[in-house]
């Protein structure tokens, strides 16, 4: 009888990436995928450490495991397993620790604890690796968008963050691996990827002797028959330069919507962060974009509440960000992370008042969310239908358009999941979804 397993991921698309190509491997090795439910045999959860509340719910969902079948074999990987190997090493829940590249021997290390029943924690100090883990997948839970992991660790070291620590230093796939898991997703019918990576920007800079950047790989995945969007994960502001942005216009299946993290708006709080660049700078990779397209959909993340930021800092930031006026903005709280320099930073703040901020910015990405959608009424919207789903009683397929609004299409004959389609952009059909007619 085949061994169940059921995983469960924390965290961010580079973990839920490994989650699936952990789970084709475990299939090819014979065993059972179950749902995160009592009854597996052994549970696999991918943990997180980027918080404290992080790391407090990995560990809660390894004792959930646990809980759901004391017999059974409960595997802690990804970053948490990394940065706390030893607290996991005495935790009665946990029998096998993987921590990152370590996912590949994922069923070797099963097999190996079975024959054994001894707790195992394989992690390697990540800091010293150049090894790329190359897993890969065939499919993915995504019905028509595939996510690409090419790129791992982070060189960056900003002081709120503790990435570099659990995931290392930049390590880039091999272009031919990334393009054989496109050309094998192209041929199983996904027509959008979106390359994703811990550090996306840095993809390419430790290869020793290809001339390979992201742009590069853009180029070359853009080659790829079958594939008709191509999305970018998160972006550092200074690789979008005139090149950058005037060659990946000039390729048609690259969407026009970007993520160009911020962190925050205002100088003096960029320098506490070590972000490496200032909000002058950044504005003028905004207008890079906006020069070479017509209307991009620009996203962002944004920290209120970081160590020492005054009112008045916290003001320019959320002037800043109303002045480049950003289709979505992701606001995060401040969360102190024991082991990063912000951490030990003077001028820590209250709960309420990154709470109060975090209000402010959020009415601001809200009115900003609603401006950008908007001005697309009257428009044609290319969309990739994703689902079916019911507004009122009526049927529609839902899908998101290049720029990634949310778009409904009602549902009729000669249309269907999977299918790119022409609509007019009509009119909200509820908050944030747009009514598409063909």
């Amino acid at each position: 009888m085949k061994k169940k397993v059921a995983l469960h991921n924390l965290g961010c698309k580079v973990n839920a990436y490994e989650v699936e190509a952990m789970q084709q491997l475990l299939e090819q090795s014979g065993y059972e995928i179950v749902p995160f439910e009592p009854g597996a045999d052994i549970y696999v959860i991918n943990t997180c450490t980027v918080t404290n509340i992080a790391d407090r719910k990995s560990r809660q969902m390894l004792h959930k495991a646990k809980k759901m079948n004391p017999d059974a074999i409960v595997v802690a990987t990804g970053c948490y397993a990394q940065t706390d190997t030893g607290k996991l090493s005495t935790d009665d829940a946990v029998d096998l620790i993987l921590g990152n590249n370590q996912k590949k021997n994922i069923a070797e290390a099963i097999e190996e604890y079975e024959a054994e029943h001894q707790k195992t924690a394989r992690v390697i100090k990540i800091n010293q690796t150049k090894e790329y883990e190359d897993l890969s997948i065939g499919y993915t839970a995504e019905h028509v968008r595939a996510y690409i992991k090419v790129q791992d660790g982070c060189n960056q070291f900003c002081t709120y963050c503790i990435i570099p620590y659990a995931r290392g230093r930049v390590r880039s796939r091999r272009p031919e691996s990334i393009l054989k898991e496109v050309h094998a997703l192209a041929e199983r019918g996904y027509q959008e990827v979106v390359l994703t990576g811990i550090h996306l920007s840095s993809y390419g800079v430790d290869f020793e002797e290809e001339n390979c950047n992201l742009l590069e790989l853009i180029r070359m995945v853009h080659q790829v028959e079958g594939i008709r969007r191509i999305r970018l994960g998160s972006l550092e502001p200074g690789i979008v330069t005139e090149e950058f942005a005037r060659e990946i216009s000039a390729m048609p299946k690259v969407c026009p919507h970007f993520h160009l993290s911020l962190q925050s708006g205002c100088d003096e709080t960029l320098k506490r962060m070590n972000r490496r660049y200032d909000s002058r700078e950044y504005a003028k990779r905004c207008e890079l974009l906006r020069k070479y397209y017509k209307n991009p959909a620009l996203t962002t993340d944004v920290i209120v509440g970081f160590p020492m930021e005054t009112e008045e800092d916290f003001q320019k930031s959320y002037d800043f960000v109303d002045q480049i006026h950003f289709y979505e903005t992701h606001i995060f709280k401040y969360s102190r992370r024991q082991g990063t320099k912000a951490a030990a930073m003077d001028g820590q703040l209250t709960e309420a008042v990154k709470a109060e901020r975090s209000d402010k910015m959020l009415e601001l990405h809200e009115r900003h969310s609603k401006e950008y959608e908007s001005s697309v009424l009257g428009k044609t919207l290319e969309v990739l239908l994703e689902e079916e789903i019911l507004v009122n009683g009526n049927a529609y397929y839902v899908g998101h358009s290049c720029e990634y609004i949310k778009t409904a299409v009602e549902k009729r004959d000669g249309i269907g999941i999977n299918d790119i389609v022409s609509v007019r952009a009509e009119k909200f059909l509820e908050n944030h979804l747009i009514l598409g007619t063909l």
